[in-house]
């Protein structure tokens, strides 16, 4: 531990707030609240006290930050966003950090309803989030076909159907809208087949149902029947609908029920959705855990991400198989978010024990849908890679491959490259350029031997792990020194091969003999590959620097120019013609009337000589 840390421990606070653990880059681990900052934070490092999972984030922490605030409700809000804001290693996160999709019922005077992952706070009403798309379309469907909501994107208001802007659509004439673009149907008959679609959105299906049948009952009695006949075609419609959803509850409370299913550093939630005594919808997210986490843990931070969003439905009930971790609190949260009472319940028998039962099966086949597809990912790896374990051969298949490549001319202005390819393609963001240190001469080995050294004290230093698969451009020689190099500053163990250019030949330490490989092998075709990209990134770079050393060599050459303002002239003009051409002016801006004298008398004589 760090003196500054140290210091920083015997200093906290007794007040509520939000404490942030940094590992030595600088990049968040951990994010937490606390009543009582000093006695919370303290604990993570009294010896013996830690489960295995915070004992090695602790030996991470390199420095702490402090939020202290009014209340530790406050510091619950503060926390949750600033987990969504830099996703720290050792929090509980979404799996996939995607937008889910709403529904979104517009604020217009005649409203249209679509889908979309774009929340605006502009009035409008959302419904979502919805996990699964298909039970999404699947709810605008059956909205299109029971209520003439319209599709189009105009403005309409009585401005737009007085001065008869908008002409009705194909959709009016196969009567899929009433044509509120013309006048043909009044706002508030528009708006209530809105409010209609609402209550079939949140659940009210029940409500729905009645006011429909009232309605239907009422037009009937004024002689109205072609409406009543459509309002009856509706309710039989919605009475299939309300069939196949299965009543679960007897008290007709809102609930949501979840249940969490972990596996190593996964997790699995399962959310259903009870409106009026029936299951509406399930949905189902992904977590990202550190080995060990609580099921306490995973449900609180579960139900702080999913509850905190601003259009998300909140039921009277939650349901759960245990308690969450700070229950109390939570509950106070969710409770000022509902603006209503929001308990949790703890079912030990009966339906609702059945409920959180089937929930947790569910949550148990998602987490092993998750795996599986982790699985295939991982086992995603292109046929070339398959082909080269096999071909060297090597112990694991080489999904990440670093080339090293030393360029140079007759020992001028030696560089060295390193590209990386990762599952056969390159990753451009990782490559490095090295000038070379020290050596006098078209010196090689040593040059790779340095190079080498460099890259690898740097990996070890900052915790990187090995490269499945090291790459000499060079034959035994360079292969030698590279092997020496590593051996020199770590004992792990690392393959590594050299590709000698003239007869492709591959070379392994402690082996005499190269190995061959067909010219047309696939496995052979990416080495030269990442070889060839080695090679071009090296010769790119070297001729960058003699080019520049050239330029500024010449402009040395001048009588009272020295490297400072030759470099300022090269920066100013971009290139040594540049300068020339520049005008008397232009270099007395740049550095003074004396030097742009020179510089113009020296230009003069050399011309005068060519």
């Amino acid at each position: 531990m760090n003196s500054a840390l140290e210091s920083k421990l015997k200093n906290l606070p007794d007040n509520p707030g939000v404490y942030q653990f940094f590992n030595d880059k600088g990049k968040h681990i951990y994010i937490g609240k606390a009543k009582n900052l000093k006695n919370r934070v303290r604990t993570y490092f009294l010896s013996g006290q830690a489960s295995v999972r915070i004992g090695i984030m602790v030996k991470k922490i390199h420095d702490i930050q402090l939020i202290v605030t009014d209340t530790e409700l406050e510091a619950l809000v503060l926390e949750n966003n600033l987990i969504k804001q830099f996703k720290p290693r050792y929090n509980v996160l979404l799996k996939d950090d995607k937008s889910f999709p709403f529904i979104k019922v517009t604020n217009e005077d005649y409203p249209r309803i679509y889908a979309t992952r774009n929340l605006v706070k502009d009035g409008s009403r959302y419904f979502g989030p919805y996990t699964d798309v298909k039970s999404m379309r699947y709810a605008l469907r059956l909205i299109n076909q029971l209520f003439k909501i319209r599709s189009c994107k105009f403005l309409i208001n009585r401005e737009s159907i007085d001065n008869k802007k908008i002409k009705v659509c194909l959709d009016y004439h196969i009567k899929k809208c009433d044509g509120p673009c013309e006048g043909l149907i009044s706002q508030p008959d528009y708006n209530m087949m809105v409010d209609n679609a609402v209550k079939l959105l949140g659940g009210k299906l029940t409500d729905l149902l009645k006011e429909l049948n009232e309605r239907m009952h009422a037009a009937s009695a004024s002689l109205d029947f072609e409406t009543a006949a459509s309002l009856r075609d509706n309710i039989q419609k919605l009475q299939v609908f309300s069939d196949k959803q299965k009543v679960v509850s007897d008290d007709f409370e809102d609930k949501d029920v979840i249940a969490v299913a972990t596996a190593d550093k996964d997790a699995a939630c399962s959310i259903l959705n009870i409106r009026g005594g029936k299951l509406i919808g399930k949905k189902q997210i992904g977590l990202k855990v550190e080995l060990n986490t609580s099921l306490e843990e995973i449900y609180a931070s579960f139900i702080k991400l999913f509850y905190d969003g601003e259009y998300v439905a909140i039921p009277t009930e939650i349901v759960t198989e245990v308690l969450p971790a700070d229950n109390e609190l939570i509950q106070s949260w969710i409770t000022s978010k509902a603006g209503a009472k929001v308990k949790f319940v703890i079912p030990q028998r009966g339906k609702m024990k059945s409920l959180v039962n089937m929930c947790k099966q569910n949550a148990i086949l998602q987490l092993g849908e998750l795996q599986l597809q982790k699985m295939k990912r991982e086992g995603n790896v292109p046929h070339i890679l398959t082909a080269l374990k096999r071909d060297i051969p090597l112990k694991k298949l080489p999904r990440r491959i670093e080339c090293f490549d030393i360029s140079n001319l007759q020992g001028s202005d030696i560089v060295a490259s390193m590209v990386v390819f990762v599952d056969g393609k390159p990753k451009k963001s990782e490559y490095r350029k090295y000038i070379i240190e020290g050596i006098i001469g078209p010196d090689d080995f040593a040059s790779m031997q340095q190079v080498v050294s460099r890259r690898y004290t740097r990996v070890i230093k900052e915790g990187l792990p090995f490269p499945d698969l090291i790459m000499i451009d060079g034959g035994k020689g360079q292969l030698s020194s590279a092997v020496e190099a590593i051996k020199e500053i770590t004992d792990v163990s690392f393959e590594i091969i050299g590709l000698a250019k003239r007869l492709e030949e591959i070379f392994v330490p402690e082996d005499n003999e190269p190995i061959i490989i067909p010219l047309t092998s696939s496995a052979l075709k990416l080495l030269q590959q990442v070889r060839d990209e080695a090679h071009r990134f090296a010769i790119t770079f070297h001729r960058e620097r003699r080019s520049k050393r050239i330029i500024t060599s010449e402009l040395l050459q001048v009588k009272g120019i020295g490297e400072t303002i030759s470099n300022k002239l090269l920066n100013a003009f971009g290139s040594l013609e540049g300068v020339k051409r520049a005008t008397k002016e232009e270099l007395v801006s740049v550095v003074g009337s004396a030097k742009a004298e020179i510089l113009i008398s020296y230009f003069n004589s050399v011309t005068d000589k060519s």
